[in-house]
């Protein structure tokens, strides 16, 4: 039972900090940042916040200062939207599994290109079908 409180916190720090983030802080080094996800520590006293840069012109590690800038202001609306008796310590930390996903996407396109310039045939999608009617009649015939 209290995993799952937990799990209700962290989805409502996430849909609140997203809110701040878009509409409430003005700090351009932020840009448009989305929150993936937010692990809670045990006691609820501290908060991990798994972010990425949507489309940033600035590097991960910038955005990280500025949102790590911001986590006192971030803290204290989180604690008054969440009317929490203790709002959790922010921590931001770069969510790297979508460049991760991109690289091996990538990395599997390269190579499905070099199969198809080698000559190599695609893999069947299944199992082949029969070659005819069950019966031994052809309907061609």
């Amino acid at each position: 039972m209290a995993q799952s409180r937990t799990q209700r916190l962290e989805a409502e720090i996430q849909r609140v900090l997203a809110a701040l983030l878009l509409r409430e802080l003005k700090d351009p080094r932020v840009g448009k940042v989305t929150i993936t996800a937010v692990s809670l520590a045990p006691d609820l006293r501290n908060a991990r916040v798994f972010f990425t840069p949507f489309a940033a012109s600035n590097p991960p590690e910038e955005v990280r200062r500025a949102l790590t800038h911001a986590a006192g202001f971030l803290r204290g609306e989180l604690g008054r939207r969440l009317a929490l008796r203790y709002a959790p310590r922010l921590e931001f930390v770069f969510d790297e599994s979508i460049a991760g996903a991109a690289r091996l996407t990538g990395l599997i396109a390269e190579a499905v290109a070099r199969d198809a310039a080698a000559g190599a045939p695609a893999p069947a999608p299944g199992p082949a079908a029969p070659a005819g009617p069950a019966g031994g009649t052809d309907p061609q015939r």
